[in-house]
């Protein structure tokens, strides 16, 4: 049997029965000392929203040697018996029967000394902040959400695989990527006026991946059902709330899927994710639906509860532009939906969830399949009420010819993408697939406003710390 370290937090509060002999391991919280000769210290471990109160004796030898470091933010290990509190707000409490103190924390320059901060202070002290409650919960919530998106495909006998992260291949083909190089920037070699980039690391241009899509189209014409969770990267610019240069994709690749059975999918997995983080993180749950959006609770039980809207991308465009709503981008078929659009879509016509499909194919990649009325392509948006797309995906192009003409058409050169036209050539298969953001998953389930308030480390314009 495994030597105890210590006994969770979380478990202690939800125990059946007093236990005689725990150790409790974490950061004080708070500290209140009574006349009658006692401190009672609240001990967070991060197992859960709330801490444990400790009820520590001045008259113990241990406390006295460690009374005057035992602050907000100092580490401790307590040794002693849980047992039923008086109050009303939890439980248990731990009666102290030894304290060691780990590490102290200066009480005049510790910078969690409030109980409230603004997020952008807090952002400032990154490497401190997942000691807050709100980005603990935060965190406790993305971890489930993370267990729940590997269930949900495992369970449906999806392989998980990991797709490179280095990459000489632009999948959006909008060349917002992070170059990688091995070559002296200050003097690169060059061949006719032009950087040499035989003489790079992989003898080739290459940068971080913006999806795994492409390669994940490799094996899900091997192995059928296949599904990529990991890193991804886009060099944009942008200093808005819902971007963020480094981010995590949710991104499946079915074989013998049509467009119709993408959208099936989708709208199961948006459910389950849902449902799953209701009922398995009910404190944090309640926290955000109290702290940081009243609506929370009730907007994601009614996501779960109800069927999505399914509209043609064309019945978008009509139902927009006859609309009273004054939105500051204009509507016209071809154009591609803004935020404000699909809210509007999402929030006030059908108030649910909306998949638009059937995209306009001049606004989208090379790699989705035309319809035939040669206009329009086989893709899908998900769009959630207050957020906007969560999940885009399409029907993959599976004819040789046709896939070779629109990359014709969108600039590329087929001879880069000799790979993915064999797929075509060699066994070609109809198949679909999708990528959800994950922060904006998080982001969306927790109903914190902004997206870098939500991964552990955020990277944006300017800000690479850590």
């Amino acid at each position: 049997m495994p030597k105890k370290i210590r006994d969770k937090v979380n478990d202690l509060l939800n125990s059946e029965e007093e236990i005689a002999n725990v150790i409790v391991k974490g950061w004080v919280r708070t500290r209140r000392d009574s006349k009658g000769g006692f401190s009672f210290l609240e001990i967070n471990d991060g197992s859960c929203l709330v801490g444990i109160q400790v009820v520590a004796d001045h008259n113990l030898k241990s406390y006295q040697a460690v009374a005057e470091h035992l602050h907000t933010g100092s580490c401790v290990a307590i040794t002693g018996k849980l047992v039923a509190s008086p109050g009303k707000e939890q439980k248990w409490e731990v009666h102290a029967s030894e304290i060691e103190l780990y590490g102290s924390a200066d009480a005049e320059k510790y910078p969690l000394q409030k109980k409230r901060h603004s997020f952008e202070f807090l952002r400032e002290i990154a490497h401190l902040r997942p000691r807050t409650n709100t980005i603990g919960a935060v965190m406790r919530v993305r971890n489930r959400l993370s267990y729940s998106v590997h269930k949900f495909f495992q369970d449906r006998g999806f392989l998980y695989l990991h797709t490179p992260i280095i990459t000489a291949s632009d999948c959006e083909g909008a060349g917002e990527m992070f170059q990688v190089t091995t070559l002296n920037l200050d003097q690169p070699p060059m061949n006719n006026g032009k950087t040499d980039y035989s003489q790079d690391f992989f003898g080739k241009k290459t940068a971080l991946t913006v999806s795994g899509q492409l390669e994940g189209e490799i094996y899900a014409m091997a192995l059928s059902d296949i599904y990529t969770f990991g890193p991804t990267f886009r060099a944009e610019n942008s200093n808005t709330s819902r971007h963020l240069a480094e981010f995590w994709m949710v991104e499946p690749e079915m074989a013998f899927y049509d467009l119709d059975d993408d959208i099936d999918l989708a709208e199961e997995f948006i459910k389950f994710l849902l449902k799953d983080v209701l009922e398995n993180c009910q404190q944090d749950m309640e926290f955000f639906n109290k702290r940081i959006d009243k609506t929370i609770l009730q907007t994601l039980t009614g996501i779960v509860d109800c069927d999505f809207e399914r509209i043609h991308y064309s019945d978008a465009i009509h139902m927009l532009e006859k609309s009273s709503e004054k939105f500051v981008y204009s509507v016209e078929w071809g154009c591609n939906l803004q935020s404000e659009h699909e809210r509007y879509l999402s929030e006030k016509v059908f108030k649910k969830p909306v998949v638009i499909y059937n995209y306009p194919e001049g606004i989208k990649p090379f790699y989705m399949k035309m319809n035939e009325d040669k206009e329009t392509v086989r893709a899908m948006d998900v769009l959630l009420p207050k957020l906007g797309e969560i999940i885009g995906g399409s029907q993959r192009e599976d004819d040789l010819d046709a896939l070779t003409a629109r990359m014709k058409e969108k600039g590329l050169d087929p001879k880069e993408y000799w790979w993915y036209l064999d797929l075509r050539r060699y066994g070609s298969a109809p198949h679909s697939g999708f990528g959800l953001g994950f922060e904006r998953l998080v982001q969306f389930v927790t109903g914190m406003e902004n997206i870098r308030d939500v991964i552990p480390f955020p990277r944006t314009p300017k800000h690479a710390s850590f």
